[in-house]
C-alpha cells in the first residue's frame, strides 16, 4: 500500500467534479493517501492538467474513502493501534467540521460534514464503522475514546434519513448507504459498550429501515427502480454491508427474495465472460467501480451464491489491474449463517418487466433489449436500444455515463444519439416506458408508443440456433413520411461494406471475438457512416457510427448477427412476405418472425 502520510484536514467536495473540463475524462487519482492534492494539478489523460475548488474538493473525498479503507484494512490486519490513531484523528477532524460553516456544496444536496453529500459521509462511515467492530470485537484498546464518533454517525444518518423520509424518498439509493451506516456506527458502539445491539427496530425492520426500503426499491423482477447497473450494485452492496452478523436464512421471506432477485438480475445481465452492461448512468469501466463489484461478489456469494459471480469477479480483477485497496474480498462470516440456495443459471431468454430490459442469449452473441421505464434522474433516453456483447468483447455497448459535472458529456450520453436505439426526424426521444407485446422460450418482442407523438417502434429479437435475428419496426401511425432511422453505436472497431446487391454488411472487432453483421430493410438503406464518440470511459475515443435512415411512413429494418466461427456461417438474408429468411452455408434456410 501508498506510504501513510496524513489524512486531509479540509471537508471533502462532490467526487463527481473530478473530470476533465476538456475532454470529459476522470482525473488520475495520484496518490489519494498522501493527503495533498496533486502538485501542478490532477492529470488528464490526454494531457491536461486541473486545479480549480471544485476538482480539490473531488480529491479530498477520493483521499478520506481512501483512508477510511485503509483503517478498515489495519483493522482486518490486526494492526490495532495504527488503527485507533487514525480513527482517533477522524473523530477530532468530525468534531472539528461541526462548527465549521459548509461552503461549497450545491443547493440540491443533502449536505453531510465530512463531505457536501450526506450520502458521502455514510458511504465513508460504513467502513469507519466496521473498522471500529472489528477492532472492538477482538477487545483492541483504545476503542472507547471513539464513542462519540460513532454515536454522531449514527445521529447523523438518522438525521438524513429523516429528510429523505419526509420528503417521500424512502426508496432512494441514499436511503441504503445511510441505512448501512446507522447499522455499521450502532453495532459497532455496541461491541465497544459491551451491550446488545439494540438498532435492529431503527435501522432494520422498523417501518422506515432496511427491509421497507427494501420492499420500495426493488421491484418484483428483482431490479433496483432506477434500472441502472450501476445503481443497483451500488444499493446491494450497502444492503449486504448492513446485514453482517444476520443470519440469511433468518430474514423476512420477501426481503431475501428481494436480495436474492437482486443476485439473479445481475447473473443474468452478465456475460459469459463476466461483463456487466453499464444500463443507465453509471462508469463504463473505472479502476474503483472494479473493486466495488468484487466486494459485492465475496458478499452475494455468501448469501446467495450463483455461478455467474465468479465470472463477473474475475472480470472485475482484470479490469482492476494491478489497483488493489487492500480489503479481504473474502469477507467470511460476514453473515451469521449459511448462504441461501444457489441461484439457477439464467436461460436464453430472459425479461425484466420491471425495469424494463430483455436478455437474449444467442451461439456467443449478448444481447440486451431495453424497453423502459425512464429511471429517473439517472434514466436515459434509450428506448429500444439493442447492446451486444461476446463473453468479453463490448461490440454495441451501453455507453454508461461520465462523472456528472462535465455536463456536456452526461447530456450526450444520456441522449438518443448515443444509443443504439431509433430517431425519428434526427429528435429525441421523449423520457417514456415500453412494454412487452410477447416472449417465448427464443425470442421477446417489446414495442414502444411515446417516444415520439404519432410513431409506434416494435423490436424482435430472437436466439437462433447460430445467429441473432434483430427486427425493428418503425411506424408513422397518419401515414405521413418522416425521417426514420435505426442506429449502430459500436464499442470496437467496425466496417461497414455496401455491396451491388444483397445486405449491408458489418464487421465488429472485439480483441478476440468479431462480429458479423447483415442488414436489409422494407427500404433501400444508407448506411450513412461517420465519427462518433465512444463509450464514456473515453468520450476522446472516436468509433464508426452507422444510421440506417429511409424517408417514409413506415421502416422494417432487419440485422443478423453471427460470432465468428459459431456453426454454419450465414450466407443470405432476406426480409420477404413469410418473416425474416436466413440462409445457412450447409445448405439449411430458417424463417423468423418480424413481430410487427
Amino acid at each position: 500500500m501508498a506510504p501513510v502520510t496524513r489524512i486531509p484536514r479540509e471537508r471533502g467536495g462532490w467526487w463527481h467534479a473530478y473530470v476533465c473540463p476538456a475532454h470529459g475524462l476522470e482525473l488520475d487519482h495520484g496518490d489519494p493517501l498522501s493527503g495533498v492534492f496533486p502538485e501542478g494539478g490532477a492529470r488528464c489523460a490526454r494531457g491536461c492538467r486541473v486545479d480549480t475548488p471544485a476538482v480539490r474538493g473531488a480529491w479530498t473525498v477520493l483521499s478520506h474513502q481512501a483512508w477510511a479503507r485503509r483503517v478498515r484494512v489495519l483493522a482486518e490486519r490486526g494492526e490495532d493501534a495504527e488503527a485507533v490513531r487514525l480513527l482517533g484523528e477522524y473523530a477530532v477532524l468530525y468534531r472539528e467540521l461541526a462548527a465549521d460553516g459548509h461552503d461549497g456544496a450545491q443547493p440540491w444536496m443533502l449536505r453531510g460534514r465530512l463531505f457536501h453529500q450526506a450520502l458521502t459521509d455514510a458511504i465513508w462511515a460504513v467502513n469507519v464503522g466496521h473498522a471500529v467492530g472489528t477492532l472492538a470485537a477482538r477487545g483492541a484498546s483504545g476503542t472507547e475514546a471513539l464513542l462519540p464518533l460513532l454515536d454522531e454517525l449514527e445521529r447523523a444518518a438518522l438525521d438524513a434519513r429523516h429528510v429523505l423520509i419526509d420528503r417521500g424518498d424512502l426508496a432512494s439509493n441514499y436511503t441504503t448507504w445511510l441505512t448501512a451506516a446507522g447499522v455499521a456506527a450502532s453495532r459497532a458502539a455496541a461491541l465497544v459498550r459491551g451491550t446488545p445491539w439494540d438498532g435492529a427496530k431503527q435501522w432494520l425492520d422498523g417501518p422506515h429501515g432496511l427491509f421497507a426500503h427494501l420492499r420500495a426499491c426493488v421491484g418484483g423482477d428483482g431490479w433496483q427502480w432506477e434500472g441502472s447497473t450501476y445503481y443497483h450494485g451500488f444499493v446491494l452492496r450497502a444492503a449486504l454491508l448492513a446485514l453482517r452478523g444476520t443470519e440469511p436464512a433468518a430474514l423476512p421471506s420477501d426481503v431475501a427474495a428481494r436480495l436474492s432477485g437482486m443476485v439473479d438480475a445481475l447473473g443474468t445481465l452478465a456475460t459469459d465472460g463476466g461483463v456487466l452492461p453499464a444500463l443507465n448512468d453509471g462508469p463504463y469501466r473505472r479502476v474503483p467501480l472494479a473493486l466495488e463489484w468484487l466486494e459485492l461478489c465475496a458478499l452475494a456469494q455468501q448469501f446467495a451464491p450463483a455461478p455467474q459471480l465468479v465470472a463477473i469477479a474475475a472480470q472485475a480483477r482484470a479490469e482492476a489491474g494491478d489497483a488493489d485497496d487492500g480489503l479481504d474480498r473474502s469477507t467470511d462470516g460476514w453473515f451469521a449463517g449459511p448462504p441461501l440456495s444457489e441461484r439457477a443459471a439464467p436461460g436464453a431468454v430472459t425479461v425484466f418487466e420491471d425495469a424494463g430490459y430483455a436478455v437474449v442469449r444467442a451461439a456467443g452473441v449478448h444481447a440486451v433489449l431495453a424497453f423502459g421505464p425512464h429511471g429517473g434522474s439517472h434514466g436515459h433516453r434509450d428506448k429500444l436500444a439493442l447492446s451486444l456483447y461476446g463473453r468479453h468483447a463490448p461490440w454495441q455497448p451501453d455507453p454508461g455515463q461520465v462523472p456528472y459535472a462535465q455536463a456536456e458529456f452526461r447530456d450526450h450520453y444520456a441522449a438518443t444519439a448515443a444509443h443504439p436505439a431509433f430517431r425519428v426526424d434526427g429528435a429525441e426521444q421523449a423520457e417514456c416506458a415500453g412494454r412487452v407485446l410477447a416472449c417465448d422460450a427464443v425470442s421477446v418482442t417489446a414495442e414502444v408508443s411515446e417516444a415520439y407523438a404519432g410513431v409506434r417502434a416494435v423490436r424482435r429479437v430472437e436466439a437462433g440456433a447460430c445467429h441473432l435475428v434483430d427486427v425493428l419496426t418503425v411506424t408513422v401511425e397518419d401515414g405521413r413520411e418522416r425521417t426514420l432511422t435505426g442506429q449502430l453505436r459500436p464499442g470496437v472497431g467496425l466496417d461497414v461494406q455496401v455491396e451491388p446487391a444483397g445486405p449491408v454488411r458489418t464487421t465488429w472487432y472485439g480483441d478476440d471475438e468479431v462480429l458479423h453483421g447483415w442488414h436489409t430493410g422494407s427500404e433501400p438503406l444508407r448506411p450513412v457512416t461517420r465519427p462518433g464518440p465512444g463509450p464514456a470511459d473515453d468520450p476522446q475515443q472516436v468509433r464508426s457510427w452507422v444510421d440506417f435512415t429511409a424517408r417514409t411512413s413506415r421502416l422494417v429494418l432487419v440485422s443478423v448477427y453471427q460470432a465468428a466461427s459459431r456453426g454454419p456461417a450465414v450466407t443470405g438474408v432476406r426480409l420477404t412476405a413469410a418473416g425474416v429468411e436466413v440462409d445457412l452455408a450447409d445448405g439449411s434456410r430458417t424463417v423468423h418472425g418480424t413481430g410487427a
